[in-house]
Parts: structure tokens; C-alpha cells; sequence
């Protein structure tokens, strides 16, 4: 089996969009489609994402057709360990993607995603801002006892994802102590599980997101965010950058149009800003830039013993 994809980076983070060659996952909205992908499909999954044909910090961006009738496409967003609600930085990738195909021309356009329909605004054919879906702070200043680190404390927040946001990094935000952050950010997911906390409906907080002061002096923010497969955000996470606007805005600390500069590890930056929704909910905008890497074929020889990827 062949499958043609296109590879991008969205401020550091890659994307693989599947253009041809994926599974036929029927008819129903987006989130029903991709419960389908996820119960049937995740040896497809496995061959896209993971070794020898991706690595660990690699999001899938499966199209397929849209569910409502004014967006351009629909996408499931996929990962090294399952599906992803939403990802900003993807969503990113794929407009940059459709606009280097001829697909979409600069403007407003709209994609369908399991957890709702987001706007994107071609700026350029590398500049994108993303509206995305509604987001809010769900707990404020959960304490945590995590083993080897301490009292932590964080907002629970959704941003497209569930988030764990904390200012209690056990190291500075550098690039050179990305392994040291990677260890006690896996700490405090593992302890958010062992304590029941979560998401609303008892959804799973499968991010956790540290940050600090940024060492530019005009920036007010740096990140490091854990995603789930266990690799750290290149990018400053737009759904993480979402959920840290919701909980600016609760505190007061953000006005509605106000610009805010996220900056990632490893420095690239997304602008953001919001306006208000409705119970209590903000609408994140989330400005960030990606390149086209690689137009290519993956190919999944029936010989081949990793044909679905290394688990």
C-alpha cells in the first residue's frame, strides 16, 4: 500500500498530512468518524506516525471529507499513542499544506475537527491564524504532591485538549534541560492520574504544560508542554496557548484583543489573542507560521515486519 503525504513544521513542530491512501471511515460527523479511525484504523495510525517511518514528535493530519457543508475540508488529528481532539499546530500545517497544493487561496476558511469547526486565515502562504474552538479554565490552583518534585500547583484548562498548566518548572526553560522537564512532566501527569484529577466528564489531562518568564525581554511567556506520546511541544502548542489565554482571562490578567507572545523551548513563537464567548468560554487566536518539508510516498510493503510502525 502507497500512501501520499505531505510533511511540514509549524514554528519547529512537524505534521504529516495524509492526502491519499487512507481508510474509508463511512459517513457521520467528524468525532463519530474518528472514534471509527481509532477503533479500526490504528494500524494505519501506527505505520504513519511511528518508526521507521516517523518518530515521536510527529502529528498526523488525516483529511477526509468534511461533515459540514461551508467548511473546505474535514481533518482527524492523530499522534504516536491515539487520536488528538484538536491540534493547533497541525491545523497550522494543513493550511499551509492545502496552500501549497492550490487548494486554498488566501482567506477565511473553515476545517471540521472531532471536537468542532475551527477557522483558519491563510495570511500568506506560510502565515496562519487559527480560531479555534472555545476554551476555558475548568480548575484553578490544583495542588500536588509529585514524587520528586514537591508541591506543584496548576489550572486545569481546555484548550482543544486538556491541559495541567503550572508555573513550578523544576528547572529554567531551556533547551539544555529538556530531558530533566520531560521526566518531571511525565511525574505530574502520572499524579494527576493517581489523584482522579481531570478534564471535565472525567476526560483525561493528557498535556502538561510548565512556564516561566520568557529571556526576552519583550516576551511575557515561554513554554515547555509535554504531549501525550511522551515528546515535548517544538512549537508553543496552540491548544496549550489556547488553554493559557482561557486562564489569563479568568485571572484578569489578559483583556479580550490583547496580544500575547507564547514562545516555545526552543524559541519560535505563536501571537495570540481572544475574544469573549459565552459562559465564561473564550475564542483563542492563535497566529503562527509553517513550511512545506516533503511531498512523498509512504510505502507499506506486506513482507515487511514493521509495515504498521514500531510500537
Amino acid at each position: 500500500m502507497t500512501l501520499h503525504v505531505i510533511d511540514s513544521h509549524t514554528e519547529g513542530e512537524p505534521t504529516r498530512v495524509v492526502l491519499e491512501g487512507g481508510p474509508d471511515l463511512g459517513n457521520g460527523s467528524l468525532a463519530e468518524r474518528a472514534q471509527r479511525f481509532a477503533a479500526r484504523h490504528d494500524a494505519f495510525r501506527r505505520a504513519v506516525i511511528n518508526e521507521p517511518r516517523g518518530f515521536d514528535a510527529l502529528v498526523g493530519a488525516l483529511l477526509c471529507p468534511p461533515s459540514e457543508p461551508d467548511c473546505v475540508t474535514g481533518v482527524i488529528f492523530f499522534n504516536n499513542v491515539g487520536n488528538l481532539g484538536m491540534c493547533g499546530h497541525a491545523t497550522i500545517g494543513t493550511a499551509a499544506t492545502l496552500a501549497h497544493l492550490g487548494r486554498i487561496a488566501p482567506g477565511q476558511h473553515r476545517f471540521d475537527t472531532p471536537v468542532g469547526v475551527v477557522t483558519v486565515d491563510l495570511k500568506s502562504p506560510n502565515e496562519v491564524t487559527v480560531e479555534n474552538v472555545a476554551s476555558y479554565r475548568h480548575r484553578r490552583a490544583v495542588c500536588l504532591d509529585v514524587p520528586g518534585l514537591g508541591q506543584v500547583t496548576g489550572d486545569v484548562a481546555w484548550g482543544g485538549n486538556w491541559f495541567f498548566l503550572s508555573p513550578d518548572a523544576p528547572c529554567p526553560l531551556e533547551h539544555t534541560h529538556i530531558g530533566q522537564l520531560t521526566e518531571a512532566a511525565s511525574r505530574v501527569r502520572r499524579t494527576l492520574v493517581e489523584n482522579g484529577v481531570t478534564g471535565a466528564d472525567g476526560a483525561e489531562i493528557d498535556h502538561v504544560e510548565f512556564f516561566g518568564p520568557s529571556p526576552t525581554p519583550e516576551v511575557p511567556s515561554r513554554n515547555f508542554v509535554l504531549c501525550p506520546g511522551g515528546a515535548y511541544d517544538r512549537s508553543p502548542c496552540g491548544t496549550g496557548t489556547s488553554a493559557k489565554l482561557a486562564c489569563l482571562a479568568a485571572e484578569g490578567r489578559l483583556a479580550p484583543g490583547e496580544v500575547w507572545v507564547q514562545e516555545s523551548i526552543i524559541g519560535s513563537r505563536y501571537e495570540a489573542h481572544y475574544t469573549p464567548g459565552t459562559e465564561g468560554a473564550i475564542i483563542p487566536k492563535v497566529t503562527g507560521r509553517a513550511y512545506v518539508c516533503a511531498d512523498t510516498r509512504l510505502i507499506r510493503h506486506p513482507d515487511d515486519p514493521f509495515a504498521d510502525g514500531i510500537v
